[in-house]
């Protein structure tokens, strides 16, 4: 072997000899690297069913699992729409009744606008680390890439629905490569796919994420991040009900 490409391969290997992650590490730098401290985007969802396919255009604005604020801005006759999350607790602002109304518990992982997405997904209630347990299962390749694969258990008092969840986060550069979504049964419910890897403000991350549902065959769902930012000064009015019910 030539020693140039000897010393490459073990510049690679000796790191990760060293230095070992543990799947909530891996499980942390994924998540991290989708959505930071904080962070503001402008996102595109595509909806499919058979009988029909509808495109929203969303701002969002997060602060790690505890707030978000998620306004549409397009079509027209939902734009104005707002989301709030603050804490446990959540509300959806409708413009042209402007009505607020409180979502209960029961209905986080309710449908969000006729969406794969949930309630909970949207605004990121779960906490990966904090509602369950991870176990490294080993090495498998996702569209050609080497992946840790993480089994997610849930804690036994966890607010959460999924029996068990399946992680698969690439090793080239820890970002997210598909989540596995099963209920109490057994059963793959969905399954989300993450691609289109690219620079957004200072980071590299997957802007397309793909939810599949295994349940209703043609119902998928795709977030495409048209521009992101991390780790910036936000203003705590935004998440408010001020903010919530103000006109645009």
């Amino acid at each position: 072997m030539n020693s140039k490409v000897f010393i490459s391969i073990m510049l690679l290997i000796v790191p990760c000899l060293m230095f070992p992650q543990t799947a909530e590490e891996i499980i942390n730098k994924a998540e991290d690297n989708l959505k930071g401290e904080n962070a503001h985007g402008i996102i595109k969802m595509t909806v499919e069913t058979p009988d029909y396919t509808r495109e929203l255009k969303m701002e969002s604005w997060w602060e790690g699992n505890e707030k978000a604020l998620i306004v549409i801005q397009s079509p027209p006759k939902e734009a104005g729409n707002k989301t709030l999350k603050i804490g446990n607790e959540m509300w959806s602002y409708l413009k042209n009744t402007e009505t607020t109304i409180k979502i209960p518990p029961s209905m986080m992982l309710q449908s969000w606008n006729g969406s794969d997405f949930t309630n909970d997904d949207l605004v990121r209630e779960s906490n990966l680390t904090d509602d369950y347990t991870q176990k490294l299962l080993g090495d498998e390749k996702i569209d050609g890439e080497l992946c840790w694969k993480i089994e997610l258990i849930p804690e036994p008092d966890a607010p959460v629905v999924w029996g068990r969840l399946l992680y698969w986060v690439r090793k080239v550069d820890n970002l997210a490569a598909r989540v596995d979504y099963y209920d109490e049964k057994g059963n793959l419910v969905r399954y989300m796919e993450f691609s289109g890897v690219m620079k957004m403000d200072d980071r590299l991350m997957p802007t397309r994420w793909a939810m599949h549902n295994n349940i209703k065959e043609g119902n998928s769902t795709v977030i495409e991040v048209i521009k992101m930012e991390f780790d910036i000064k936000l203003n705590e009015r935004i998440f408010s009900f001020r903010e919530l019910e103000r006109g645009n």
